[in-house]
């Protein structure tokens, strides 16, 4: 096994002394950090393999890679990049020119136009061929307009809706349309071989990077693929196609798309290749240990890399979380905390499967981890089950005169987070409640949804349902006010099972926020805007980027669905904040944020509001929906500006997950119980409230139905987790009928000002600063 330069120092850097799985690994702290180190790997390769051939990820997570990467070859002579290339193992390389490389494409949505934002070959030719320099005539593309169907017809007349039946490769065809699409089927698998063997000529890939998918998958080799594929055209499993709806505008779409992708032994032809996988975030930890401790296997794409002697695994700290070497890094270095006894008594009760107070002393010393326990005696597990009901008891504390300010990345986000607590804490009067949604979140609503609303709003107004539009001064001042009477009426309509009045409802807002965004002065220019958005969206390809005024009507309407979340409590719309902090365009990669567009909204929040208590989406590595981290990085920028002006010791942060990640019981200061109360709650005002959501088009890769569903899912097994320590009889004869009623559990962080502010900036002081 060769190790490169770059590979040396980063390993160096870790402090990692012993690798047990099956493809060595590089770990580093971030997302950004990762980007960097698969930028210096690859312009290492590069620089020593000049006209090598190439296959580099596509799509959001190659943000960093990509950026540092151009930064670099824009500065490598620079002040500042002759420092990084020094640090990082490449300060004495010449700088490569990419121009010799041969790019080769590793998968593509089809059909799709190419010249679609959200086509893999537009992505290529932008940011690779464009971005990186490389020649175009020595690239090999999968352009769907390249590739010769049935008669010469074009995709769209052979495959209309887009939908093609592979079934017709075994079947006869039972009308002429079936003929055609067979014929062109075969065309393509004609193609695909064709596509293989040009990769063949040329020596096979010789430097392949790509990210894990949450199945495993690289490339388009999902789950099932065979480790001898070739390229080919094939289906996608569910987690793939829950990946990919974002880019093809729903699961609606990406559930009937198939895929050109290059195959497992495409990857793996070249023996002597350079194959990097990369993954991030603690999310992708359960299938990057399948993939790196199994042997080669099917159900694990990635372990088809083991033959390949010069295979390796970039990740970061989260996404290596349950790889058995980090386990056992955490347990024997570092001095050791009550948070490790709690972890290893709490995963030895699932090993042996016993209840915590039946564990024995023999259970505990023959477990490698609970062994190293200081003291280890009969009272260890009883100082777990002390310390674990002690967090759950400040879940339950009751609190008033506090002035709450939630905040979340996303419409949804504080529901998914922290709904239970917050049901508790509106319970007192005392209690002032705020909920801030950062982002518009317009990105969540499909076009098909959007112009659902506005045919029925079109209707309604030409039969004169809409009567508020008749008011003298409506179009003038008139639609500013009675927001609030909005959501009323929609609730008294949840309340009367009556889903015309809802609808009616929802309409009603949507004119309002017509008028405010195009400045709409007559009902005969309402007709006409509603008319020209129609015609906008029906002739936009499926995940298109809306123009900027429909962005924002889309955003209006996340931001209704909020106010009806928490109008279910008496919250008013005043106290429901819509920031729409600039940095979230929708485009593929968004910018940072800044202090004037983003950072100084939420400092203004907090000197309007003064809030006592601030909860917040964490998550600090930054992995995941990438909005998460960058609105986590301006909350801090704004309670370090905060901080210069106000006493914030008594400030009290929570930081919550949801359905991207979750935390562990060790890693939380709060247990917070959830009832079946909570969770009727919980579904009923996501399934009446989100409606944009409730079909689920953009659904989490773990769960095919409602996000609501996945928490409560998440719930769930979290307190199975704490009942596991505790004994169910715990719960159900507990003293305390809340505890009695329990049937979920939340977890979450409860830090001070100075915590949260170490723990935002970590990533921000590991990484370099370039851009």
């Amino acid at each position: 096994m060769e190790i490169s330069n770059v590979e040396s120092i980063y390993s160096s850097i870790s402090g990692i002394k012993k690798i047990t799985t099956k493809i060595p690994y590089v770990l580093v702290d971030n997302y950004p950090q990762l980007g960097l180190l698969n930028s210096m790997r690859f312009l290492e390769w590069a620089s020593q393999n000049p006209e090598g051939v190439v296959s580099l990820p596509i799509g959001k997570t190659s943000e960093h890679f990509i950026k540092y990467t151009q930064f670099l070859l824009s500065n490598w002579d620079t002040e500042k990049g002759v420092e990084i290339r020094g640090k990082y193992g490449l300060g004495k390389l010449e700088k490569p020119n990419l121009r010799g490389l041969h790019f080769v494409q590793s998968g593509e949505f089809y059909p799709i136009n190419p010249i679609q934002h959200n086509s893999f070959c537009n992505y290529v030719t932008k940011y690779y061929i464009k971005g990186f320099g490389l020649d175009i005539n020595k690239a090999l593309l999968i352009n769907s307009d390249m590739i010769s169907l049935a008669e010469g017809k074009a995709y769209h007349e052979i495959f209309p809706d887009l939908k093609i039946d592979l079934s017709l490769r075994y079947r006869k065809a039972k009308n002429r349309q079936e003929e055609l699409q067979k014929e062109s089927i075969l065309m393509i698998d004609d193609w695909c071989n064709k596509y293989e063997e040009k990769i063949r000529t040329k020596g096979g890939i010789g430097f392949f990077l790509a990210e894990i998918g949450p199945d495993g998958h690289v490339a388009f080799n999902t789950q099932g693929a065979s480790h001898l594929s070739v390229t080919r055209l094939t289906s996608t499993n569910f987690e793939t196609q829950a990946v990919a709806a974002g880019d093809l505008g729903g699961i609606e779409v990406s559930r009937n798309r198939l895929v050109i992708t290059i195959g497992l032994e495409t990857i793996t032809y070249n023996p002597e290749a350079v194959a990097i996988v990369f993954a991030a975030g603690e999310a992708k930890a359960k299938v990057v240990k399948n993939n790196f401790e199994n042997e080669p296997s099917t159900r694990y794409p990635a372990s088809a890399l083991q033959k390949l002697k010069n295979a390796r695994f970039f990740l970061t700290q989260g996404a290596a979380a349950q790889l058995t070497d980090t386990i056992d890094r955490y347990f024997n270095e570092g001095d050791w905390t009550h948070q490790k006894t709690e972890r290893a008594v709490i995963d030895l009760c699932k090993k042996v499967n016993k209840f915590g107070p039946k564990l024995t002393m023999d259970d505990l010393k023959n477990d490698p981890y609970c062994r190293l326990i200081p003291g280890l005696d009969e009272k260890t597990v009883l100082s777990v089950i002390e310390s674990i009901t002690g967090k759950i008891k400040k879940g339950m504390a009751k609190e008033s005169g506090q002035v709450y300010y939630h905040t979340g990345p996303h419409h949804d986000d504080i529901m998914l987070g922290i709904m239970p607590a917050i049901n508790r804490q509106m319970r007192n009067a005392s209690n002032e409640m705020h909920f801030s949604v950062l982002t518009s979140g317009f990105t969540a609503v499909t076009n098909k949804f959007l112009m659902g609303l506005l045919r029925h709003t079109l209707e309604l107004f030409n039969k004169g349902k809409i009567e508020m539009i008749n008011y003298p001064d409506f179009f003038d001042q008139g639609y500013k006010f009675k927001w609030d009477k909005d959501v009323y009426h929609y609730l008294d309509n949840i309340a009367a099972n009556n889903q015309y009045e809802k609808t009616r409802g929802v309409c009603h807002r949507l004119v309002r926020a017509m008028v405010e965004i195009w400045g709409i002065k007559d009902k005969d220019e309402l007709e006409k805007v509603i008319k020209e958005i129609l015609t906008t969206l029906d002739g936009s390809y499926d995940g298109s980027k809306n123009p900027p005024l429909i962005q924002k009507l889309k955003g209006m309407i996340r931001e209704l669905e909020e106010e009806l979340v928490w109008a279910h409590f008496g919250v008013q719309v005043k106290n429901i904040h819509h920031l729409r902090l600039g940095f979230y365009q929708g485009d593929v990669f968004s910018s940072k944020p800044d202090l004037n567009g983003d950072i100084l909204p939420i400092l203004n929040e907090f000197r309007k509001h003064k809030p006592t208590v601030l909860s917040l989406a964490m998550d600090p590595q930054g992995s995941g929906p990438d909005t998460h981290y960058k609105v986590l990085q301006a909350i801090a920028g704004a309670v370090q500006e905060w901080a210069k002006e106000e006493d914030l010791s008594e400030l009290k942060i929570i930081g919550y997950r949801n359905v991207w990640f979750t935390y562990q019981p060790h890693d939380v200061e709060l247990i917070v119980p959830v009832s079946l109360n909570s969770l009727a709650t919980l579904n009923q005002s996501f399934a009446e409230c989100y409606l944009s959501q409730v079909n689920a088009s953009f659904p989490s890769y773990q769960l095919d139905g409602k996000f609501s569903e996945l928490a409560q899912k998440t719930w769930v097994e979290q307190h199975k987790q704490i009942q596991f320590l505790l004994g169910k009889n715990y719960f159900y004869e507990n003293e305390s009928p809340l505890l009695r009623a329990t049937h979920g559990l939340v977890y979450a962080r409860e830090l001070n000002v100075e915590q949260f502010l170490g723990i935002a900036f970590s990533m921000e002081k590991s990484t370099e600063v370039l851009i």
